[in-house]
């Protein structure tokens, strides 16, 4: 349950950076690198990226975003389920 959450505060930290770089963008201020935002998205956090783009229409024109931040999302949902169904469990990635 402890990693639900983990994930949950992670994706939703995410998706306020990517709510924060677009108000940046509008307000033409200093921007978050692209390399990090899609470092957040790639480090498990690509729900959050996906729906920032999609909510705050954000980096939606960017073909490396258009494409990469999808990608992102389905290596992280391969992660999850090779660590909760390969390695015995959620309970296993708390217990080491």
């Amino acid at each position: 349950m402890k990693i639900w959450i983990v994930l949950g505060v992670w994706n939703l930290i995410v998706f306020c950076v990517y709510g924060l770089d677009k108000y940046k963008a509008v307000k033409d201020k200093w921007r978050i690198p692209e390399k990090t935002l899609l470092l957040l998205a790639f480090l498990m956090g690509g729900l959050g990226a996906f729906l920032g783009m999609r909510v705050f229409h954000h980096k939606t024109r960017h073909r490396l975003f258009t494409i990469g931040v999808p990608v992102c999302l389905l290596l992280n949902l391969a992660a999850l389920y090779v660590l909760l169904f390969w390695h015995g469990g959620a309970g296993a990635l708390w217990r080491q």
